[in-house]
């Protein structure tokens, strides 16, 4: 009696493993799935709101516009500014234009690298510094919009930035690809005032991509911000 109770029991256990273990199976499969493809989805889904969305967002009034031109008569005569007497831009401000004639790049600057920014131009990425600062200045585009230009950039071309409390020239030294998270492509801590410029590559893909295209610029003339003048 007892024996058949075990095997009876053996026999009800078996049919719940076979709906069980391939509902197990498939749910693995299916999150495997899931991981792989994840990343490629949403740069699918950005490429498809961009071209087949019937309501694009305007992003064009989502920011503060502080930027006034300084006359090149004026800037000449500014060597030094103290930081008290700069309006220091906020998070999202348009403060500045940056231009490289040779690349065909004119782009309003913004103070931060947000989605509203680089929809609208050039954007300073969080952490890094403002022309005259004496520090890196690290500037973000599309590669497909404001940035595009940057296929043309060769050693030695000028590049001019104008803000609201000077127009900064700087001149450009090198290019590099390099790994979207290769932090020693550029260096935040540098004491001294250099730009780098990036943007996604290769230029004429969509969305993110693996790799980025640096330049490399000196600082060549603008006013100094003195930071110990407050």
């Amino acid at each position: 009696m007892s024996g058949n109770k075990y095997r009876h029991k053996h026999k009800r256990l078996g049919g719940k493993s076979f709906i069980i273990l391939p509902i197990i199976f498939c749910m693995i499969i299916y999150f495997a799935l899931f991981a792989a493809v994840n990343p490629y989805l949403s740069v699918v889904s950005t490429g498809m709101r961009l071209f087949f969305s019937d309501k694009t967002k305007d992003y064009s009034t989502e920011f503060d516009n502080i930027f006034v031109p300084v006359s090149e008569e004026k800037n000449s005569e500014t060597k030094e500014l103290a930081i008290k007497d700069i309006e220091f831009p906020k998070y999202g401000n348009l403060f500045g234009k940056i231009i490289i004639e040779d690349c065909g790049i004119e782009s309003d600057l913004f103070y931060g690298d947000s989605e509203v920014s680089l929809r609208n131009g050039i954007g300073t990425y969080n952490g890094s510094f403002i022309p005259g600062y004496g520090r890196t200045i690290l500037l973000a585009g599309h590669n497909n919009t404001y940035f595009n230009g940057l296929k043309n950039v060769k050693k030695g071309q000028e590049v001019i930035i104008k803000t609201s409390y000077g127009n900064y020239k700087y001149k450009i030294t090198g290019t590099a690809v390099k790994k979207a998270k290769d932090r020693k492509a550029f260096d935040l801590s540098a004491e001294y005032e250099n730009l780098v410029m990036y943007t996604c590559y290769p230029f004429d893909e969509i969305g993110l991509t693996e790799y980025r295209f640096f330049v490399y610029g000196d600082y060549v003339s603008g006013p100094i911000i003195n930071k110990e003048d407050k």
